[in-house]
């Protein structure tokens, strides 16, 4: 998995009910991009993030 500042991370619901979670990413503190991240979600909190095969890096466009 690779990240950049700006991208989003995108946390899809383990099981039916659950809502997915979306949230930007403010650091990458891997190497080459590498996780872990810390990323602020929308509804404000911020966490640090290794990512599982649940989640998906939405680069951004320029």
């Amino acid at each position: 998995m690779h990240a950049e500042i700006g991208d989003r991370l995108h946390v899809r619901g383990r099981k039916v009910g659950d809502h997915d979670r979306l949230g930007q990413v403010l650091e990458v503190r891997g190497e080459n991009g590498a996780p872990p991240y810390l990323i602020r979600f929308e509804d404000g909190h911020e966490a640090l993030v290794f990512p599982g095969p649940d989640c998906v890096v939405e680069h951004q466009t320029t």
